[in-house]
Parts: structure tokens; sequence; C-alpha cells
């Protein structure tokens, strides 16, 4: 018994619970879904649809993209705690897919006006807005406590691997099949998500949670997001730093495909290699987090720092193997500060606030991605592409040196800025990386 039980556990965790693998599948194609219909429109509306401010376009359409995660999140934050996770995943992903295919029948009907492009965008971002947070709050109805780590680290790594695949078939969809292509691949994906959701069994609130936790929960409804990051001043210092830091490395979604039709004279598929690299560089940073040593600060500031240096050499030489190699290492200082950080946050953060915390989280983190859309998209077409890329780098310096002098001082994080509200107090994240299980520890 105790050796099945050990050959059990050294199984993946998406192969020994079922119910959990189901849901990992329905969020891959989720996030590939999205991936795919931003870099597909992106490129389309900067190859194909306008003929004159690119740039603003797409950073125009980017910015859209990501106002709901950050206008909704008090409302995001409500209503998962208000209903039942999986049938407001189901509903997330089934809304998105009724979306794609109104698109791709339009689409395959009649030319596609841009602002359809820009409205399909609006009401898929708000699908995934509700989605994401969600489905990392439903992660202990999904897994025994101890599998916590490793269920959070496939969700990072799958965000990581989603995004690659999405990113790989947008812009050569766009190519070869255009915009309804595009809309029928996103609307199967999405489909088949809401499909997997449903299928799967989620424990319900009695079944995860005991009376304690049940009491924190009714006192943390009542408390406003403000107060909840109130109450992690540390962790609020954080998340603020990499709103920062988001400001230059999200505009890359942007800079790219601007960089691929000025300097480089591509088409999809050299959108689709740079993309490529982007995304597998995050997903071995995603698989490979853990094992990075040094305390988290530092090791956030240190992977700021390489960002900025890796985001200057397309400025400098404009060579696609040398680009490839930048953004891979870009991608793998982004999944590393995901896996190091977010552990970091399911340790501080209250079980009971974790509904609120994760959608402002996507909200903090969010707000400065339409401000960065909107201004390197501007600033597109007024300044060659390969003077972004410096733009970008220079940026994130300040933002590695905050950090670095920021600290690892978890005490500060039961420091509330409110005493009457309780925190949960932080355990050690010391996390031993296993080839099986992943367990890296870290959510999106």
């Amino acid at each position: 018994m105790t050796s099945s039980t050990t050959t059990d556990r050294r199984l993946p965790l998406v192969l020994r619970n079922r119910a959990f693998g189901t849901v990992w599948l329905g969020q891959v194609f989720t996030q590939a879904a999205v991936r795919m219909f931003q870099v597909g429109i992106s490129w389309w509306l900067i190859a194909y649809a306008t003929t004159s401010a690119g740039g603003l376009a797409s950073g125009l359409f980017m910015a859209v993209s990501t106002l709901p995660a950050v206008a909704l999140a008090p409302l995001v934050a409500r209503t998962i705690a208000r209903f039942a996770h999986r049938s407001l995943l189901r509903a997330a992903a089934g809304g998105a897919g009724a979306v794609a295919t109104v698109l791709a029948v339009w689409a395959c009907a009649s030319d596609l006006p841009v602002p359809a492009a820009y409205a399909a965008t609006l009401a898929l971002a708000t699908c995934q807005a509700f989605f994401d947070p969600c489905l990392t709050t439903s992660v202990p109805e999904l897994v025994d406590d101890e599998d916590i780590e490793a269920a959070t680290g496939f969700e990072l790594s799958t965000q990581s691997l989603a995004s690659l695949g999405g990113a790989l078939l947008g812009a050569l969809i766009v190519d070869k099949a255009g915009v309804a292509g595009l809309a029928v691949g996103c609307a199967a994906a999405y489909a088949a998500a809401a499909l997997l959701v449903a299928a799967a069994r989620f424990r319900t609130a009695d079944d995860t949670a005991d009376a304690e936790g049940d009491a924190a929960e009714g006192e943390a409804s009542q408390r406003t997001l403000r107060q909840i990051l109130g109450a992690l001043p540390y962790v609020r210092s954080i998340l603020l730093c990499f709103a920062a830091a988001n400001l230059f490395t999200t505009a890359v979604f942007v800079v790219m495909p601007l960089y691929t039709a000025s300097v480089l004279h591509g088409d999809g598929s050299t959108v689709a290699l740079l993309e490529a690299s982007l995304g597998a560089g995050t997903l071995i940073g995603s698989f490979t987090g853990a094992r990075v040593p040094g305390r988290p600060t530092v090791v956030g500031s240190a992977c700021l720092a390489t960002m900025a240096v890796a985001l200057a050499v397309p400025g400098l030489v404009a060579a696609r193997p040398a680009i490839a190699g930048s953004l891979l290492v870009t991608g793998w200082c982004v999944g590393v500060i995901g896996v190091r950080f977010v552990a970091l946050f399911q340790r501080l953060v209250p079980a009971a606030d974790k509904p609120a915390f994760f959608a402002v989280m996507q909200a903090v983190l969010g707000a400065t991605f339409p401000v960065a859309s909107l201004l390197f998209g501007l600033l597109g077409d007024h300044l060659s592409a390969q003077t972004l890329c410096l733009i970008q780098a220079a940026g994130l310096v300040p933002a590695a040196a905050f950090l670095g002098l920021l600290g690892d001082n978890t005490k500060a994080a039961d420091e509330s800025d409110d005493p009457s509200i309780p925190v949960a107090a932080p355990e050690p994240v010391t996390i031993d990386a296993a080839p099986d299980p992943v367990t890296t520890g870290a959510a999106r």
C-alpha cells in the first residue's frame, strides 16, 4: 500500500488527479486562444488592415484587451466569492466561445471592420478577467493541501505553454486563413475548455474549509480591496514595483510586430518566431525558477536587470538569431519572477482574502498595460522600433534597483496598516523542485 502510494506521488499531478488534469487542459485551451487572438489581430492590424499609423492601431488594440481586468477587479472579486467556481469558469469559457463564433461568422460573410476586432477583444478579455483569478482561487477545490504548490506551478507553466502555442499560431493563421480562420480556431478552443471544466468535479466548500475558515471568509467578504492591500504593505510594495516594470516589459507585444515589419521586413512567420522565443523562455523559467538560489527580491532584482540587458540587444543588433535569443532570456526572467513571487503571495495572503487579492493583483499588474500599449504604439509611428527597444531597457533599470533595495523583510508583511485586520503568518518559502511532479510553488 505504501509502495503504491509512493508511486502515485511520483506521477505528475495532472495524471494522478483527474479533476485537476481536466481543468488544467481547459486552461491550456483558454490561454492559447486569447494569446493567439491577440498576436493574430495585432499582426493583422499592422500588415493588412491599416495603411498608416499601424503602431497606434496595434497599441490601442492591446490596451483594449487589458482594460477589463483592471476596470472590473472589484466586480470580479465579488463574483468569485459569491458563485460556484466551476459554474463561473464554464460560463466564462462558454461566453468567450460564443463571441469568437459570432466573429468567425462575420469575418466569413464579409470583410471585418477594425472596430469589430476591438469590440471582440474587449468581450474576450472580459471573459478572461473572470476566468484567470477564479481558476487560481479554485486550486484548493481540486487538489489536496500538499499538492497546492505543484498545482499552482502547473498553472504558471500552463500559461507559458499556452502562450507559446497561441503566439506561434496567431500570425501564421492570419497569413494563411485571415481573421475568419483565427476566430474559428479560438471558438473551438474556448468550446473545448467549457466542456472540460463542466466535466471536472470540484469539491464543495464543506470539503475545503472548516468552520474557522468559513468564519474568516465571512469577515473577509466585508473587506474592501484597499483594506486587503493595506494589511499587506510588503506585498503592496512588490506589486507596485512590478506594475512600474510592466510599463516597459509588456510593451514588447506592441514593439515586436512593429520591429518585424519595419526593421526585419518579415512576415507572420517572423512574428511567430519572436513570440515563440519569448514563450519558450517563459516556459523554461516557470519550470526552473524554483531552483534559482537567493531570496525573492534579490532574484527579482537580478532578473529585471538581466531583462534590461536582453531587451537592449534588438536595439543594437538587427539580426534574427540575436533577437530570438534575447527574447528567450527575457521570457526566462519573466518565468522565474512569476514562480518566486507568486509563491510568496500564496504564503502571505490569508486564504479568505485570496479571491479578492488575486483579482486586485491582476488589476494592479495590468493597470500599466493599456498605458504602455498606447504609449509605445504612438511612439512607434514616430520613432524607430530599435529606439523603442532601448527605451524599454532603460525603463527597467530603476525598477530593478528599487526591488533590490526593498529587501526580503517578510516580517513587514505582518505589519498591517490597519491593526484590526488579521493577516496570515507567512511560512518559509523554501521550495525543493523535483522533475516529477513539477513543484514550482507559483500561480499566475
